[in-house]
């Protein structure tokens, strides 16, 4: 059997929002031999349970900080290429409860590639999600990957961290990662309600206001969870072409809009045509309060280009909302 360009891959985070849509390209592609994913939780209603992609996977259940358990999986399921996409993600999670997400987000991801590393004749690629936020606040400038990451609070710090521990492994022991930093995902199977679209959309479905937390001025970059998991797979493909060009480099991926929360509750609201008024409710703490990223390295070195864009990409998460949730 021809070996397929990822050959085998392990993912972990593949019940998240990204992770099994990542997932569900790479098997509609036809582009691995297997895939392994770890889970730590079970989440009945992932879209890697609902929409059967746990049936075509394997399986381990276990913890990213147990590097004993990473390197097994690596080593038995021989493992080439490796998309690192679990963290804790949630900002006012991280917030209440720093030192959890400092340990998942930083030991988690050098343990990975502590046992990445161990196994280096196989795990030929990896991918590391990152974030936007690593960067920290940069008083509004679009910022590109030449910018220092300067995180501040809990899980931007996390972020920058992991994000340095990248980088550290690439120039240290040429172990083969290289860095996305994406803007905020949207789209569907976001499962937590506290995020803008899903409380959005699923207000509306009931007829409520939508609750803005913050002040509804905080300005972020977005990006379609489509058009984010094929530039993973993008990344990915061109590490495999051109390892020594791309190890230890980071990319920016977002649609390059400034858009600020109340602008996004707007086009939520005129495309599910409701005349509902947000409500603000100001509560938000440490968070930065614009985020705006420069993409033209992503477009110019790996000739990334989205399919789908914000508008599309609202409309079919309001689709998905209206097709497996009611009212």
């Amino acid at each position: 059997m021809k070996n397929k360009i990822f050959g085998n891959v392990l993912i972990t985070g593949a019940t998240g929002l990204l992770g099994s849509e990542l997932l569900s390209q790479i098997l509609e592609n036809g582009e691995a031999n297997r895939v392994v994913c770890l889970l730590r939780d079970q989440v009945p209603q992932a879209r890697f349970f609902t929409e059967k992609l746990s049936s075509k996977v394997i399986t381990v259940h276990g913890d990213l900080r147990d590097q004993d358990l990473i390197d097994r999986v690596l080593n038995e399921y021989e493992v080439n290429t490796v998309f690192h996409l679990a963290a804790q993600t949630i900002v006012g999670h991280a917030n209440l409860r720093p030192t959890e997400t400092l340990d998942v987000n930083i030991r988690g991801t050098w343990s990975l590639l502590e046992a990445c590393r161990l196994n280096q004749k196989n795990v030929k690629t990896i991918v590391f999600a990152s974030s936007d936020k690593a960067y920290g606040n940069l008083k509004g400038e679009r910022y590109d990957e030449s910018f220092p990451l300067a995180g501040e609070h809990p899980y931007d710090v996390s972020k920058s961290c992991a994000d340095l521990i990248c980088q550290m492994y690439a120039k240290t022991y040429g172990t083969p990662v290289a860095i996305t930093r994406c803007g905020n995902f949207f789209g569907p199977g976001d499962l937590n309600e506290n995020r803008i679209f899903p409380s959005t959309i699923l207000s509306v479905m009931k007829h409520e206001r939508p609750q803005i937390r913050s002040n509804g001025l905080f300005v972020r970059d977005y990006i379609f969870v489509s058009d984010g998991a094929a530039a993973y797979r993008t990344l990915a493909k061109k590490m495999i072409e051109s390892p020594q060009k791309f190890m230890g480099e980071a990319f920016n991926f977002s649609y390059e809009l400034k858009l600020t929360v109340i602008d996004v509750v707007n086009t939520i609201l005129k495309q599910m045509n409701s005349k509902l008024v947000p409500e603000i409710l100001n509560q938000s703490n440490h968070e930065i309060p614009v985020q705006a990223l420069n993409s033209a390295k992503a477009i110019q070195l790996l000739n990334w280009k989205p399919q789908y864009g914000f508008e599309e990409g609202v409309k079919k998460t309001i689709d998905w909302y209206q097709s497996n949730f009611h009212a």
